[in-house]
């Protein structure tokens, strides 16, 4: 892969981790604009969820971030 910034080649693969209350450790995005339940949270039922892969450029350090649909 090549870096969108900085056009170097060879990215390293990771994942944006997500350390917060009841998390299963790493990031998802949801489709749909961000709706709060009654107590704050994200409503998420009905959604569709994807896994967030992050690929980050040694030399810039620039982060490109990829949605993989879940099984």
């Amino acid at each position: 892969m090549k870096c969108g910034q900085c056009g170097n080649v060879g990215l390293e693969p990771g994942f944006i981790e997500d350390a917060g209350e009841h998390s299963r450790g790493y990031a998802r995005w949801v489709e749909g604009a961000l709706q709060r339940g009654p107590l704050g949270g994200a409503r998420r039922m009905g959604r569709a969820k994807w896994q967030v892969d992050a690929h980050r450029c040694p030399a810039c350090g620039h982060l490109e971030l990829f949605a993989r649909q879940q099984v």
